[in-house]
């Protein structure tokens, strides 16, 4: 693992964030080896780290969010962290977003891992070099908190390219995209509604794509529920990166 990356130059940290250290422990293996594969260094902090805050935001007790969002400062700062990588949606929104409103001297930079990966590639000059007619047809699902709340809708899209993929894009795509239907507790406290949103979500994508590919835990988890097409961004890249010929 890189966990030296400090004393090249950025001490990046890699939070995962609680859904994928708690639950999709294979996705945080995942992602740990494409930026190994990828040269690019990190910290991880496991036993130390907290929620980002979201879910105790979410659930009306800023405070709490408050005194969460300084306990994590605090933490940083004392680690020398200089900048944030993620692949939970919902926590680059929180810390890029929601941190600066909530801590006065919050000031450090947070970036999604699709935009991590794709510069990556982009740098040791991965292309896609087969014909266009042997690209993978995949679907393509945009988080809400990555999408909608943060504007990030091409770098997770050019990565798939890069990597042999086909997007064939549903009409709701975007910031046309609809919910998965699982954020915002529903998947937690409403089961049944969440399965049915899912099921919408995954009729409107076209029946001719082999996958349905997002970058975010909880969307995957929840589409995965209504289709196996589901597969989170992570074991897509992953895949292409261990049987691509540079």
């Amino acid at each position: 693992m890189g966990i030296f990356g400090f004393l090249k130059g950025e001490k990046v940290l890699y939070y995962p964030g609680c859904l994928t250290k708690g639950v999709l422990k294979q996705e945080l293996e995942n992602y740990k080896e494409i930026f190994n594969k990828l040269k690019i260094d990190f910290v991880m902090l496991p036993d130390e780290e907290n929620c980002c805050g979201l879910p105790v935001m979410n659930a009306g007790y800023r405070k709490d969010a408050v005194k969460l969002a300084k306990k994590n400062l605090k933490l940083f700062r004392e680690k020398g962290i200089q900048k944030i990588v993620t692949n939970c949606p919902s926590c680059f929104h929180m810390f890029g977003s929601v941190y600066p409103k909530l801590v006065r001297d919050w000031n450090i930079p947070v970036e999604h891992a699709t935009v991590t990966v794709l510069r990556a590639l982009k740098k040791k000059g991965w292309k896609y070099h087969g014909y266009d007619e042997d690209r993978e047809i995949v679907a393509y699902h945009d988080p809400c908190h990555l999408g909608r709340y943060s504007g990030v809708y091409d770098e997770p899209r050019e990565v798939v390219e890069i990597l042999g993929g086909r997007i064939m894009e549903s009409r709701f795509s975007r910031e046309k995209a609809l919910c998965c239907g699982g954020g915002g507790g529903v998947r937690a406290n409403f089961e049944n509604l969440a399965k049915g949103v899912s099921n919408e979500r995954v009729k409107s994508f076209s029946e001719d794509v082999g996958k349905i590919i997002s970058p975010c835990g909880l969307c995957y988890a929840n589409l995965k529920s209504s289709s196996d097409k589901s597969v989170e961004f992570s074991s897509f890249v992953l895949g292409k990166l261990r049987g691509m010929k540079r």
